[in-house]
């Protein structure tokens, strides 16, 4: 496994993330203040389908050809028939599953989703599940010869163009109603798939088809080992996306039942669906970067047998993990109200945030340690871990919704958080060298957030601050405990000079 490889490819990914979500929260505010949270929350009962088609078709066959790619290089076979078999099989799916939702819209929206008023936007969806399932597969190519420039790319460009597809449709459909709302951003997503689809497939036509023309393995072993990967991959996606879609739908249903209109319900969900959970995962850009890139190294490497470079690559990355973690932790809990002004101009979502911070933690830890089990051929136990943490959010929709409003269903995520937290680390630590050293990992950056942000608390009521705007108070304090928090690791020594030399290494070349 090269490491400048790895961690350049992360740059490239971080650099794409943090531009697209820097545009998807711009993208984010204009459609809070255009259709309203009433409107996020009908937008977001859509997006479980979404995922559940992107799930069966996409996502297995994604991970899959990045391993397999990697494991094709290394034993010096050309990894392209991979990638062909993967395309007939994950486009046909995704035509097919398509045509399914296009004729049964009326069906979904009324009998499933609860709600009539999404049936256009599920028709206008069913037309980018092809495009969709083909430019995963590519990307997931790229990944695997480690190139990951052209994915990061068509990111960006899918970003742009859902963005520009809802300020050219967006005054034209959002006064015909809220379901027409919905359609114009479910409008913007499918032209940004395919946009993002064409891009990456002349990517690979231009550059990925001239660089291998090694010996091949035959259709039948190719399938085999394929199918082998996709099938419990896919078994977990699907698994995690079916819960995750029942949790969306029974959400509102169990807001009603604490008491909300199906009005105010849907809104509450919006919040915290399309505004707070977004938010609450932005820091992860870089982590989910690192994620993606590790799988074909760590398959790589492991296919290699080279135990060390394993080892050193996963204790590197939890500690970025758990630095993220605590960093986005001590942000959301200390300066909620002030984070929500000054990504959405009031704090509607602050008691949200202040509750989801505690979660911050544990959930970049997981989106570290599914790249490494997936890169370990562990998904398995990533499809185990998955489901019992999907159960106990989906047990505290039903029971303590009722009783304690969105704040129960946090805080039962929470609970599931800690737990798939446990079960993955358990199953790294078995299957590796590694060992949770607290004091670096744990201790030494929880002393250091805590500090950083009890020095921004302090300084938000001295008179500096008594003639600036909301906005710069908050963009101020914000920046202050991050950079304070960045130099109480160095000081500490939680962060050290060899990780700054591993991160910066690709960058010396």
């Amino acid at each position: 496994m090269e490491k400048g490889k790895i961690i350049k490819g992360a740059f490239i990914l971080t650099a794409a993330n943090i531009i697209t979500r820097l545009l998807g929260f711009f993208y984010r505010v204009y459609m809070a203040e255009l259709i309203g949270a009433e409107g996020m929350g009908l937008y977001q009962l859509i997006v479980p389908v979404y995922m559940l088609i992107w799930s069966i078709s996409s996502s297995g066959f994604s991970t899959a050809i990045s391993k397999l790619t990697a494991s094709e290089k290394a034993a010096g076979r050309d990894p392209t028939l991979i990638l062909r078999l993967c395309l007939v099989l994950s486009v046909s799916i995704g035509l097919i599953l398509g045509a399914a939702v296009y004729i049964n819209a009326d069906f979904i929206a009324e009998s499933i989703l609860n709600d009539k008023r999404t049936a256009l936007s599920l028709h206008i969806l069913s037309f980018c599940f092809p495009f969709m399932a083909m430019g995963s597969c590519i990307r997931g190519y790229f990944f695997g010869v480690q190139n990951s420039f052209p994915p990061a790319v068509s990111q960006v460009a899918e970003q742009v163009t859902r963005m520009a597809v809802i300020f050219i449709v967006g005054g034209f459909l959002i006064p015909k109603g809220i379901d027409y709302a919905c359609a114009a951003a479910v409008m913007g997503m499918c032209v940004g798939e395919t946009v993002s689809c064409v891009y990456i497939f002349l990517g690979y036509m231009s550059e990925g088809r001239k660089k291998y023309c090694g010996r091949k393995r035959s259709v039948l072993s190719a399938y085999s080992a394929i199918l082998s990967m996709v099938i419990p991959l896919t078994l977990n996606r699907l698994a995690s996306s079916l819960l995750s879609a029942l949790e969306n739908i029974l959400i509102p249903m169990r807001l009603v039942a604490w008491g909300l209109s199906k009005t105010d319900a849907i809104s509450e969900f919006g919040r915290l669906s399309g505004m707070a959970l977004p938010l609450l995962m932005f820091p992860s850009s870089f982590l989910t970067a690192v994620s993606i890139t590790i799988v074909p190294a760590i398959s790589e490497s492991f296919a290699m047998k080279r135990y060390s470079s394993i080892s050193a690559a996963v204790e590197k990355s939890v500690l970025f993990a758990t630095v993220t973690g605590f960093c986005a932790a001590g942000l959301f809990i200390t300066l909620p109200d002030r984070i929500s002004f000054l990504v959405y101009g009031d704090d509607q979502i602050g008691g949200l945030l202040f509750l989801l911070g505690f979660m911050s933690p544990f959930m970049y830890l997981n989106v570290m340690l599914g790249g490494i089990l997936n890169g370990l051929g562990e998904q398995l136990a990533i499809f185990k871990n998955g489901i019992a943490g999907s159960v106990i959010c989906l047990l505290s929709v039903w029971f303590a919704i009722p009783r304690l409003g969105i704040y129960g269903y946090i805080s039962g995520c929470l609970l599931s958080s800690v737990a798939t937290s446990f079960l993955n680390l358990r199953r790294v630590s078995k299957k590796t060298d590694f060992r949770l050293k607290l004091s670096p990992l744990i201790i030494k950056p929880l002393i250091s957030m805590a500090a950083a942000c009890a020095v921004s608390l302090n300084i938000s009521h001295t008179a500096v601050f008594s003639h600036m705007s909301e906005v710069w108070t908050s963009a101020v304090l914000v920046l202050v405990a991050v950079v304070l928090y960045a130099v109480l690791l160095l000081v500490t020594g939680s962060v050290g000079k060899a990780d700054i030399d591993y991160i910066l290494s690709p960058l010396k070349k």
